[in-house]
């Protein structure tokens, strides 16, 4: 039987979701709760990767048992083992050639901006204090749609086989329940996302909120799918995974 996690983690700590040797990850984490709950070797497939530092609002994961179990009892275990910087919302019975990382049809990210210093938002928001035209960021973020090549935002020498995404919605908006509008956000849903692609998009609009750049040439960089143009990646500590859709998982 087929099950998916879905869950939510604070990355400061974690050099991503991904196993890697010698480094902390959130999924050699999660493998060894799950292992321990159930005696015996759970190896867990994600929905996609995230950079180190990163962090995720929702997130899921998938594995294989054949035995029943009882979901509410192994969350509040899991919950109870895991650090406190993993959280398990729910586990849920899916059929078994469903799979989270291929069958995601929507991901949603946010870009956390602070405009002021916060020292509560150390890791959880970048601290920016230059002034942001924001509606000329948000009129170049229109013309992500009327893209679908986004090689120019791509991590260089990535082993994807094409670099077509196809963009649901990307939009600056200020948080109006912050204390004189001090925290920006971006948030950009797409099909699929390349690596490094959201830190590179936001990097490049922020030239264009400083008047680094215009809107036509924020235009030119995507047309010339060259990551050398593109601006600089914004850090990873900001950017947040907030939601991924699946056609038969009811959000």
């Amino acid at each position: 039987m087929r099950y998916f996690i879905k869950l939510a983690y604070n990355g400061t700590r974690y050099h991503g979701w991904q196993y890697q040797p010698n480094a902390a990850s959130v999924q050699e984490t999660m493998n060894k709760a799950f292992s321990m709950l159930f005696n015996t070797n759970i190896s867990l497939m994600g929905a996609g990767r995230t950079d180190t530092g990163v962090h995720a609002k929702e997130m899921y994961a998938h594995f294989d048992f054949g035995n029943p179990f009882d979901i509410p009892s192994l969350v509040h275990k899991l919950n109870s083992y895991l650090p406190k910087d993993i959280v398990i919302y729910n586990i849920i019975p899916v059929h078994d050639e469903a799979h989270t990382r291929f069958d995601a049809t929507k991901r949603t990210y946010e870009y956390h901006i602070n405009m002021f210093k916060d020292v509560f938002l150390q890791e959880q928001s970048w601290f920016l204090h230059q002034k942001l035209d924001i509606d000329l960021m948000n009129e170049a973020a229109q013309l992500l749609f009327n893209h679908t090549d986004f090689q120019c935002f791509s991590k260089v020498n990535t082993d994807v086989n094409t670099f077509d995404c196809k963009i649901f919605e990307a939009k600056w908006t200020q948080d109006e329940n912050e204390q004189e509008n001090n925290r920006l956000i971006f948030t950009i849903s797409a099909n699929r996302f390349l690596r490094n692609m959201v830190r590179a998009i936001v990097g490049t609009l922020i030239n264009v909120g400083l008047h680094k750049i215009t809107v036509v040439d924020f235009n030119a960089i995507i047309e010339s799918k060259n990551r050398d143009k593109a601006g600089f990646s914004v850090p990873a500590h900001g950017l947040y995974l907030t939601k991924i859709e699946y056609d038969y998982i009811t959000q």
